[in-house]
């Protein structure tokens, strides 16, 4: 377990859900990944995130679903992609992420409280 915080420290994360409009494969990253473009509603609008998420995902099943990221993070260039947002999962007993995602439809943009 990381060091106990203040709730004020935890706003300062800014975690959203959105749903992914397009996602592709990635070839060029050293790992496999799926680039996601994200839609977080009229406030943020749309961004762009690079996931470690092929064991259990395959771009074109997720175009449509809905998924929860930290939105206020500075990009990251990951090879010749810029990565916007954190794209949150939790890893299975082997590792493998798992997608947090909604378990009912709700608003882009929706943060997390």
């Amino acid at each position: 377990m990381t060091p106990e915080i203040k709730f004020d420290d935890f706003l300062k994360v800014d975690v959203r859900v959105g749903t992914v409009i397009a996602a592709e494969t990635f070839p060029e990253a050293r790992k496999p990944v799926i680039k996601l473009t994200i839609d977080f509603g009229a406030d943020i609008g749309t961004r762009r995130s690079s996931a470690q998420i092929t064991k259990y995902y395959k771009p074109e099943e997720l175009v449509g679903t809905q998924v929860v990221a930290v939105v206020n993070f500075p990009p990251r260039q990951i090879g010749p992609f810029m990565s916007q947002v954190l794209t949150l999962g939790v890893p299975d007993e082997n590792g493998e992420v798992v997608l947090l995602r909604p378990t009912v439809p709700v608003p882009n943009g929706g943060r997390l409280f």
